[in-house]
């Protein structure tokens, strides 16, 4: 499977002056700064976890239809499938109705339809939305502090050259935060 994302949050976990005030930060001189280490924090915790935060629009494409009928994203929060299409032998993309698709939301699976599906002759290509939700709110707050942590501990050591393992770019308590919500690579 491989996955490209198509529409990225519109918000990040925490606002600029909601991180400011965290960092004890009171001028506005890195504000450009604390924006950037705050949505590289977000990333970096969406792509350990393999979770997307916030309200997100991925292409998934695949070689084939599994066996089974179940895709599993290696991605998540499933919230729902928004298109589908097989890509024939000619590179031609043709759509199939998402309706005939069951999207379990609770397990992370979309079932194909067992009536049967055409043939692939390059592949599929699934749209799917991810996240826990479009709101900060909606995260769970332990990713949310995982992001707020991990950019303050980025701001606070910017200037610093890692020699030997003197300065972890991961802190022990970022990874401890994260280990509950990974989904496993297979």
């Amino acid at each position: 499977m491989a996955a490209l994302l198509l529409t990225g949050p519109t918000v990040e976990p925490w606002t600029v002056a909601e991180l400011k005030a965290f960092l004890r930060v009171d001028h506005d001189a890195d504000d450009a700064v604390i924006a950037s280490l705050l949505a590289a924090a977000r990333s970096q915790v969406e792509a350990l976890t393999r979770r997307a935060l916030l309200l997100q629009s991925w292409r998934l494409t695949y070689d084939a239809w599994p066996r089974d009928g179940r895709i599993r994203p290696r991605l998540g929060p499933l919230r729902t499938l928004t298109a589908a299409r097989v890509i024939d032998a000619a590179g031609d993309a043709q759509a199939i109705d998402v309706g005939r698709f069951v999207v379990d939301v609770a397990g992370g699976v979309i079932a194909a339809p067992a009536d049967g599906l055409p043939q692939p002759g390059h592949g599929i290509a699934l749209d799917v939305e991810l996240g826990y939700g479009a709101s900060p709110s909606d995260v769970p707050e332990l990713l949310r502090h995982a992001v707020r942590t991990l950019a303050a501990h980025w701001y606070d050591n910017r200037g610093l050259v890692a020699v030997g393992s003197s300065v972890a770019m991961l802190p022990g308590s970022v990874a401890a935060m994260l280990a509950s919500f990974r989904v496993p690579a297979l």
